[in-house]
């Protein structure tokens, strides 16, 4: 029983990574692995790629699930502020100080520290931080005796560490005791072909239990794959969760979704204006692309994402087809009336 319910806890924590991508996969495949130690992990990736739910993703995967996960946020606390929500402090370590107070270090005792946007910390704080990955010890504010601390440290950034510490703004030292593990998450323009799960996974999540199924218009996934979404899966989240509410139909259309108007006339769809175009070739190979996405957006609509039926309509060979949505970074999964498999 005990077996089961950990491998359910492993399936559940790997579940809420959504992604097919080669790239994608390949950033997390590691993450059962990593879990098993106690050393600490260095996220890093743009904002918006899911830095926080890999983090937890380790964290539920390690033997330190059933303790807690602590999420700290280091640009938001100056180094005075920092230290007492690091370590805590006595009572009457200072003004106001009128009851004790437990850091969140401590608070995480056995489990997982979360340090995010660990970029941002002061040069005070990172000698801070190094001294407590190194003696694995605290003292808080007021106190005049140290205290033993077991907790796991995951940190995040979406800065490029080794540029701050040529650069002498990031220490060097507190850079390798972070990067033990070190997991690259990838922006979404670089997994494109995640966006039609994701964004049918989003739909999923948030359509109100009392509202009717919604769907997806037929142009919006070649406006979604049109787009290079600089907020990442977090942007993409907060387009199709604006889909959800400001449509008034059953079906979200691209209008819904709050995209740069710009996305609507882009050179890969037929209607795009002809200024600008370098070439006949060029220009035919755009149009055609665009007419081979539009048609089979529509077709697997139609067919609900079942490739066969599609085939034999559209008159073409099943291996022919699947080749076609390849080659479109089209997933019939998108398409279907069934659930959407989180990995």
């Amino acid at each position: 029983m005990k077996n089961l319910a950990r491998h359910l806890s492993d399936t559940q924590a790997m579940a809420k990574l959504v992604g097919e991508a080669p790239v994608f996969l390949k950033a997390i495949g590691q993450l059962p692995e990593v879990a098993k130690s106690s050393a600490t992990v260095l996220i890093s990736g743009e904002t918006g790629t899911g830095k926080e739910l890999v983090a937890r993703a380790i964290h539920y995967l390690s033997e330190n699930a059933a303790f807690p996960f602590v999420p700290v946020n280091c640009g938001s606390f100056s180094d005075t502020l920092l230290a007492d929500e690091l370590f805590g402090h006595e009572r009457g370590a200072f003004t106001d100080a009128h009851v004790r107070r437990t850091g969140l270090i401590a608070q995480a005792s056995k489990g997982t520290l979360f340090l995010d946007e660990v970029d941002t910390l002061t040069p005070n704080a990172q000698v801070t931080l190094l001294r407590v990955l190194q003696d694995k010890r605290i003292r808080a504010i007021g106190s005049s005796c140290e205290q033993p601390v077991v907790v796991r440290v995951v940190a995040a950034t979406n800065a490029i560490l080794e540029q701050l510490v040529r650069a002498g703004t990031f220490r060097a030292d507190l850079y390798y005791r972070l990067c033990v593990f070190s997991i690259r998450l990838p922006p979404l323009r670089e997994r494109k072909e995640d966006i039609p799960i994701l964004a049918s996974h989003f739909l999923k999540k948030h359509t109100p239990a009392t509202r009717a199924p919604l769907q997806l218009a037929p142009p919006v996934p070649a406006a979604l794959l049109a787009y290079d979404w600089p907020g990442n899966v977090r942007e993409l989240e907060s387009a199709i969760l604006r889909g959800i509410y400001i449509s008034r139909m059953k079906v979200i259309d691209v209008d819904d979704l709050g995209l740069p108007s710009s996305i609507k006339h882009s050179p890969d769809s037929p209607s795009a204006s002809p200024a600008g175009l370098h070439s006949f070739k060029a220009t035919k190979q755009k149009i055609i692309a665009a007419f081979e996405r539009d048609y089979l957006i529509h077709l697997m609509n139609e067919h609900q994402g079942n490739i066969s039926r599609a085939a034999r309509a559209a008159g073409k060979e099943r291996r022919d087809l699947g080749k076609l949505l390849k080659k479109h970074r089209l997933n019939r999964k998108l398409f279907s009336p069934g659930p959407t498999p989180s990995r």
